[in-house]
């Protein structure tokens, strides 16, 4: 049970890098629309979450009935949890409250979501590598 339960972890993990890649396009598929860009980013905001909590759910899950402990390496994975869930839900917020009506705040703000995205996709993208690592018994962890 051990086994399919990290399988359903890194399938969601995998899932959720293809999902923060997609993520790039909404500023560009917004572009013209800065009130469709806030709707696509609340919206992607609200999956976001529900993937992440996902995440967390399955590692909890299989730390608890593998009876793994908190190691380093669990430890690193929270942390970049609550991470990447507090950059999400403050870009949200800020994207919320700024008056998109404005050309240069909506441009700003496409950028900036650019960015956060690719800080977003570089955090999980180093915690899948260093696991992999760890499985493969390159690095103790």
């Amino acid at each position: 049970m051990l086994e399919e339960m990290i399988v359903s972890h890194s399938i969601l993990v995998k899932a959720f890098l293809g999902f923060l890649a997609g993520g790039l396009l909404i500023p560009a598929m917004t572009a013209k629309n800065p009130l469709g860009f806030r709707k696509a980013s609340f919206i992607y905001t609200m999956i976001f979450q529900a993937i992440a909590t996902m995440i967390a759910f399955t590692g909890l899950i299989a730390m608890v009935t593998g009876e793994l402990g908190l190691t380093l390496s669990t430890i690193i994975m929270i942390v970049i949890w609550a991470v990447l869930m507090y950059i999400e839900i403050r870009k949200y917020k800020l994207i919320k409250i700024a008056n998109l009506q404005n050309a240069d705040t909506h441009k700003l703000l496409k950028g900036a979501f650019l960015k956060i995205s690719a800080v977003q996709i570089l955090l999980v993208a180093v915690m899948v590598v260093l696991m992999v690592l760890k499985a493969k018994g390159v690095m103790a962890l």
